[in-house]
């Protein structure tokens, strides 16, 4: 059965990779907006912000790669919104394939796609100055952190790219998902909002995680915030997997 899962999702995977080489223009849209931010805050209200590091972009990438992944898990939720619609679904369930494979497919999918963009931003970032001392098992820790949320995001994603009655239903989660990092610590230190603000923002799942990243790119000792940020990947990686997969059972049954 392992086997089967693996073969079928390798078959799937690679049908979802070519539709995505087809249309790079996807890629391209959810690269533009993260640096458009960066350039954006580094250039025009980099100077006004204190946030107390010697580099404003090193302060700010962590917060910028997590907006790049908000942006791009609303593709999976519209190619799977378009899947849905076109019938694919029902001629896979006639296939002796795995059930779960579809959706793992879209989900890698997803996954090679927003690191082709991550790795796009950090290049863009190191061209705007940005330096790191960071070792390898720095970098590894932040690509896994990266990852573990991309995969959690991308499994919300799954549930209204199958229970959306809309193409624009199917995108307009991620809204909420690519402002959450602006009401955290991705862009200025927590400690200048007002007391409601700041509550809400050193509580949430983004600011832990920036504040990791954080860290291990500037070799600060590494704090609660790392298994924090980990605690809340896999806690939302759980919950939403398992929201889409009683959902895929439903749409299918």
């Amino acid at each position: 059965m392992t086997k089967h899962f693996f073969g079928d999702t390798a078959v799937l995977l690679g049908r979802s990779l070519r539709h995505i080489m087809r249309s790079l223009d996807t890629i391209i849209t959810t690269t533009i907006m993260p640096i458009a931010f960066m350039l954006l805050f580094v250039f025009v209200f980099g100077g006004a912000i204190n946030s107390g590091s010697d580099s404003y972009v090193n302060y700010l990438l962590p917060g910028i790669l997590i907006i790049t992944i908000a942006s791009g898990i609303s593709y999976t939720a519209f190619r799977l919104f378009l899947d849905m619609k076109s019938g694919i679904f029902e001629r896979f369930q006639s296939m002796p394939i795995s059930r779960s494979s579809v959706l793992w497919a879209h989900v890698l999918t997803s996954l090679v796609a927003i690191l082709v963009s991550l790795v796009v931003v950090v290049a863009v970032a190191l061209l705007m100055g940005f330096r790191s001392g960071a070792g390898v098992l720095a970098w590894l820790a932040v690509a896994g952190i990266l990852i573990l949320f991309t995969l959690a995001l991308t499994w919300i994603a799954v549930i209204p790219g199958l229970s959306a009655k809309s193409a624009d239903g199917a995108i307009a989660f991620s809204y909420p998902l690519i402002f959450l990092p602006f009401i955290s610590s991705a862009f200025v230190p927590t400690e200048t909002m007002p007391v409601p603000v700041r509550v809400f923002a050193e509580y949430q799942p983004v600011t832990s995680i920036v504040n990791a990243i954080r860290d291990l790119f500037t070799q600060q000792p590494v704090d609660t915030d790392i298994w924090i940020a980990l605690a809340w990947c896999v806690g939302i990686l759980i919950v939403a997997c398992t929201f889409a997969m009683v959902t895929y059972r439903r749409r299918i049954s």
